[in-house]
């Protein structure tokens, strides 16, 4: 079984698409064990809720010691026997801590085609104005592993949208949001299966 930690920040619906492959078998072989919140206010924790499954809080407000919050989210991660991470739209770096003890097994979900479009200040509805700005005809949305840099670890699965003329941020945010739930559950799927 594939004990699965996920950390989010906002409304989760990343979060609640892993909820949905785990619930109807899509993705087997796997039990979402915790989800992490570095936001007492994101929406993730009533899908949590909702689906009994443990929720926590660890905020750089009640951790401002960078290392002391680090050293909280591990004792959390090492309790629950978390063999992978997966991060649905969390906006925190993670820290090198973390990822030492956990490498190769973090994974996150980017909205754009990783390299184009991501980085330092790449996220939400930012990736999608500047896909815009930039005059794509595609963009996309990518799983990758996580390491040390930001939206740098290798890539484990792609998929393109069409960027449409009339395109508002908005519109595009909502049509790779699709893609990003079939390649997130599909990249744990494919995880889940290799695990067995």
């Amino acid at each position: 079984m594939l004990n699965i930690s996920v950390m989010v920040s906002g409304g989760g619906t990343n979060f609640q698409a892993v909820i949905d492959g785990v619930s109807s078998g899509n993705i087997p072989n796997a039990k979402i064990v915790q989800v992490i919140s570095s936001n007492s206010k994101a929406f993730a924790l009533e899908r949590a809720k909702k689906h009994d499954i443990p929720g926590y809080v660890v905020s750089s407000k009640d951790y401002p010691d960078a290392s002391e919050k680090a050293d909280k989210i591990l004792a959390l991660l090492q309790e629950k026997e978390t063999d992978l991470i997966v991060l649905a739209g969390y906006m925190s770096v993670v820290d090198a801590k973390i990822i030492d003890a956990y490498r190769g097994r973090i994974i996150n979900i980017h909205p754009s085609l990783i390299p184009k479009y991501c980085g330092k200040g790449f996220y939400g509805k930012r990736v999608h104005e500047a896909v815009l700005a930039g005059g794509e005809t595609v963009s996309g949305a990518t799983v990758h592993f996580v390491d040390e840099g930001i939206d740098t670890g290798a890539i484990i699965l792609q998929e393109q949208v069409p960027v449409l003329p009339e395109d508002t941020a908005d519109d595009l945010a909502a049509r790779v949001l699709v893609i990003e739930h079939k390649i997130l559950t599909q990249a744990i799927k494919n995880i889940a299966e290799n695990n067995k």
